[in-house]
């Protein structure tokens, strides 16, 4: 079960307005086809992911009342590692000083927080591993061509933390449905800097080395598959759309989102969104959700969890939520 959320924004606010001066697109256009007015920006010179999923861990730990040595295993999601190797898992946990524990990365796209919960949750599961940190830390803006209005004004930078604990409670992940289609790679990626291409003038020359999609494909398969899963996993464990409490989804496209929703015949009230202000932030953007609204959590909601992206990935996840979340200090 989720025992705790920490969360770091970086302070820099790049808004449609500034972005506007940037790239020949503008407030309305941006707010009509993605919903989204401002994005963070890491702007500290020569840091990363590394450096958000630290301070976000920290945060985490200080509201668990965890010490580092007692994390037995820290797993980050994110497609923007610091540097190629060592794991940027390795790099935050040498940082927040967890010893005994080890660490890896995983790589999933949009669909990263949701992969990395559903793989931490099995070690948990296992009885070998009590204390368990799941991150989602991403530096967008890396990657992001600012020259390009069809993908700069989609991305921003955040990074975010869970604990995971075991419990004999009805609580934690009750069920998960997680799937992929490797024919989204041809719509959905970023060309260089991989053993394919390694970085060179001619890869940079020509802007290998950023986001590239093609929007249309990407969100007929994302609004579709998004709700498929969300749907299933709501009539495999008999929820109604009147006992789901919350829906937490990936947080891309304002559009996506509605889709998904009405599919799962919910009241807009019950879905969690928060990407008019920080954008598309990849793996971070759920558990950015779930510090948002935790005062408004409490023990035993049943919330589903549904992400889709690169690969293409997707899948959902249904939880019955751990504690009052109005308690936390």
């Amino acid at each position: 079960m989720i025992t705790g959320v920490g969360v770091y924004l970086p302070e820099y606010i790049l808004d449609n307005h500034e972005l506007s001066k940037m790239v020949d697109t503008s407030d309305e256009w941006i707010m009509t086809r993605v919903g989204i007015k401002e994005r963070r920006i890491l702007k500290e010179k020569g840091e990363g992911a590394s450096f958000m999923g630290e301070k976000a861990v920290k945060q985490l730990l200080k509201k668990t009342n965890t010490l580092p040595e007692e994390v037995d295993l820290l797993i980050c999601a994110t497609v923007t590692p610091d540097m190629p190797f060592p794991p940027t898992a390795n790099i935050i946990a040498d940082k927040v000083g967890i010893r005994n524990g080890f660490q890896f990365d995983i790589n999933a796209a949009c669909s990263g927080f949701i992969y990395t919960l559903i793989t931490a949750s099995k070690f948990v599961e296992s009885g070998q591993y009590k204390k368990v940190i799941v991150v989602g830390s991403e530096k967008m803006s890396a990657i992001t061509d600012y020259t390009d209005r069809t993908t700069c004004p989609l991305f921003g930078d955040a990074g975010t933390a869970v604990m995971l604990e075991p419990t004999t409670e009805d609580l934690g992940m009750m069920d998960f449905i997680a799937r992929s289609d490797g024919m989204g790679r041809h719509h959905l990626y970023m060309k260089g800097g991989g053993s394919c291409y390694p970085a060179t003038h001619e890869t940079v020359d020509q802007k290998m080395h950023y986001i590239y999609q093609e929007g249309q494909v990407v969100f007929k398969h994302a609004v579709s598959n998004m709700a498929d899963v969300s749907v299933e996993i709501m009539k495999r464990n008999n929820l109604s759309a009147e006992q789901l409490a919350w829906l937490v989804p990936h947080q891309a496209n304002l559009r996506i989102i509605d889709a998904t929703a009405k599919r799962m015949g919910l009241d807009p009230s019950k879905v969690m969104i928060n990407i008019e202000r920080y954008g598309n932030t990849t793996s971070a953007t759920i558990p950015l959700c779930l510090w948002e609204w935790e005062k408004k959590l409490k023990k035993g909601d049943d919330i589903i969890l549904s992400a889709f992206g690169a690969g293409f990935t997707w899948g959902t996840i249904y939880l019955k939520w751990a504690y009052d979340g109005d308690k936390v200090e």
